[in-house]
C-alpha cells in the first residue's frame, strides 16, 4: 500500500513522467513485494527555484538538473536487504527509461501503521480486515 509522491524540475514530456512512473512502480512491484494493482502516485512538478537539492551531498557525481526525489509512505515495514535491492532496482529501470543517472534518483521510505491510512469511504480499511 505505498503512497509515491514523485518530484521533479518542471518541463518534462508526458512520455518521461509516464516512464518514470510505470518504471518506478515496476521496481515496487519486482523488488518490494508490492501487488501490481496497488498503485498510488502524485507527480509534482516544480520551478527551479523551488526544488533545492545539494548536487553533490552522498553522490558519487554531482547532481544534474534531471534530480527526482521519490517519497515513498509504505504501511508494511521491509528489511535492510529488500531496499536495498528496491534501490538497485529502481537505478537500473529508471536508467533504461526514462534515461535517469543513478546519482540524480534519491529515496525516502517512510513507515506507517495500518490505522494511518483510509482508502476511501471515510473507512480505516486496512484495521478493518484484520
Amino acid at each position: 500500500m505505498p503512497f509515491t509522491r514523485i518530484t521533479l524540475l518542471r518541463g518534462k514530456s508526458p512520455e518521461y513522467l509516464r516512464a518514470l512512473s510505470d518504471n518506478f512502480h515496476r521496481a515496487l512491484v519486482e523488488a518490494f513485494d508490492v501487488p501490481p494493482t496497488d498503485r498510488f502516485q502524485a507527480i509534482h512538478q516544480l520551478e527551479p527555484h523551488e526544488l533545492v537539492f545539494d548536487r553533490t551531498y552522498f553522490a558519487s557525481t554531482p547532481r544534474s538538473d534531471n534530480y527526482v526525489f521519490f517519497d515513498v509512505t509504505i504501511g508494511k515495514p521491509r528489511s535492510t536487504e529488500v531496499k536495498k535491492a528496491f534501490y538497485h532496482r529502481v537505478a537500473e529501470l529508471l536508467g533504461d527509461a526514462p534515461g535517469v543517472r543513478p546519482e540524480d534518483i534519491m529515496i525516502t521510505i517512510t513507515t506507517a501503521t495500518r490505522e494511518d491510512w483510509s482508502f476511501a469511504d471515510g473507512r480505516a480499511q486496512m484495521i478493518e480486515q484484520v
